[in-house]
């Protein structure tokens, strides 16, 4: 009978339920069932509606069930930085805030009253971003400090849906080491900062590892699916489990997640947290079994799907892939990173604003926009390579890259392009496998991530890419 495995996979803009199997000594994958998901604007904020995520996770519950192949386990993971604070009762407290708000605008710079950027780094070893939780409490804290002074629970995103299937509260180690509240040398959460800050130490709860089981489907839930698994901890945070079905044997690999954002780095035993990697803007985020990725966060396909949108989804990304391609006499680039793109009104404004002030020539074409993008995308990695290269000593052996974005051909090329790496392509469902193989190694059918990964290469398509002269 075959025993299969549930990943529920979260991102910002879709979510997607993938049953799992092993067959073979391969793993085989079935998408099940594929949801819409988004931010909404509640009162000049952006927020996410997690009643209606919720109950698109339940619906594709059911959907396992109708096709019979109810699953041993399931494992939810999303992307990092946003929580839930509960009442004493269990019981959302305010809005639940999305990352790209502009409510922490500001923040950064209360917070370094308190504690110096550099000290903070030295603590927690996490890339300074606006939206980290860090910065997200402190403006809740300066903001509607009643809220904060009614919570008794901190939960990450998955950590809040696993509690509504289950009753039971557990935050996961991966995502909250997205907060900038963890101590990079303890592992766990930083108490003396979390004071400094006046954050209350009740809301953070015990650290659990990816392969923890959180419980089984309270007899509500089991009710109404029709049926009863145990919930498992993946690694939650969703480049954790990315990371994790990178099919890299080799030490010296680096990683791209590849997706709304490209998160580009390598594993790594121990935190890198000295000056040098924090003026780099490298972070040090938990991984399974205790590794480190060791990364920096790129602005990523963000860019290009907000420019599809804005042209009224008229073209695929194939067709945007080709356009660009045509154009590759123009010279103009952006920085990927620049903060006018992380939330703009018009991101094809945002991109002639930024070749005009720096004086550029201004692209006119859709062609023009999108070779700005992708040539400065894949600019972007070589250069964080190149940092990587030299905060880690490591002599990069190939870059693998992982998740939808890894589907791109042309930007894959323009990467082995400008990186000078063999750059090998795939699995698409990065996330979803790393997801499934912490499921899979619990239950015993891997004996470790290594075993795990290896399967992995024999299961799935790898696209080699060579660079071109």
């Amino acid at each position: 009978m075959t025993k299969y495995y549930l990943a529920v996979d979260i991102g910002a803009s879709s979510g997607r339920h993938m049953l799992g199997y092993v067959e073979g000594g391969k793993i085989v994958l079935e998408e099940v069932y594929r949801f819409d998901n988004g931010m909404v604007d509640i009162e000049g904020h952006l927020c996410w509606d997690l009643d209606r995520t919720f109950l698109e996770i339940k619906r594709g519950l059911v959907r396992c069930r109708e096709l019979g192949k109810i699953p041993v386990s399931m494992g939810i993971d999303t992307w990092g930085v946003d929580y839930v604070l509960l009442d004493e009762k269990g019981h959302v407290l305010g809005q639940t805030f999305a990352y790209r708000d502009h409510r922490t605008d500001g923040m950064d710079a209360e917070v370094s009253k308190i504690i110096s950027e550099k000290a903070q780094y030295a603590r927690t070893g996490i890339q300074k971003q606006i939206f980290n939780t860090i910065y997200q409490l402190y403006a809740l804290k300066s903001q509607s400090p009643e809220i904060l002074e009614k919570s008794h629970s901190f939960l990450m995103i998955p950590d809040y849906f696993n509690y509504l299937l289950t009753s039971v509260k557990m935050n996961e180690y991966t995502n909250a080491s997205t907060t900038g509240l963890l101590n990079a040398e303890t592992k766990d959460w930083d108490s003396e900062l979390i004071e400094m800050l006046g954050f209350p130490q009740r809301l953070f709860g015990e650290l659990n590892m990816p392969g923890t089981v959180v419980g089984r489907f309270s007899p509500e839930v089991a009710a109404e699916l029709g049926f009863n698994c145990e919930v498992v901890l993946p690694a939650t945070h969703d480049t954790g489990s990315a990371f994790m079905a990178v099919p890299a044997l080799d030490e010296n690999a680096v990683y791209i997640s590849s997706g709304t954002w490209s998160l580009m780095g390598t594993e790594l035993p121990k935190a890198v947290v000295n000056e040098e990697s924090r003026l780099a803007n490298f972070s040090n985020e938990g991984g399974y079994d205790y590794r480190y990725r060791y990364l920096k966060n790129i602005m990523g396909l963000w860019i290009i799907q907000s420019i599809r949108k804005e042209l009224d989804i008229k073209y695929s990304f194939d067709d945007l892939c080709r356009m660009a391609s045509e154009c590759d006499y123009f010279e103009s680039g952006i920085d990927v990173n620049h903060g006018s793109f992380l939330a703009p009104k018009s991101m094809i404004d945002a991109i002639k604003n930024y070749c005009s002030e720096t004086g550029q020539q201004i692209p006119q074409s859709v062609g023009e926009l999108m070779q700005c993008v992708y040539v400065s995308l894949a600019q972007s990695y070589a250069e964080t390579l190149s940092q990587l290269e030299g905060l880690t000593g490591k002599s990069c052996s190939v870059i693998h890259i992982v998740g939808g974005g890894s589907r791109d051909d042309y930007l894959n090329e323009l990467t082995a392009y400008y990186t000078r790496k063999t750059v090998y392509a795939g699995p698409t469902e990065g996330t979803s496998l790393g997801n499934l193989i912490t499921q899979m190694i619990k239950f015993g059918e891997f004996s470790d991530l290594l075993d795990a990964r290896t399967a992995i290469s024999k299961s799935f398509d790898i696209r080699k890419i060579v660079p071109k002269e």
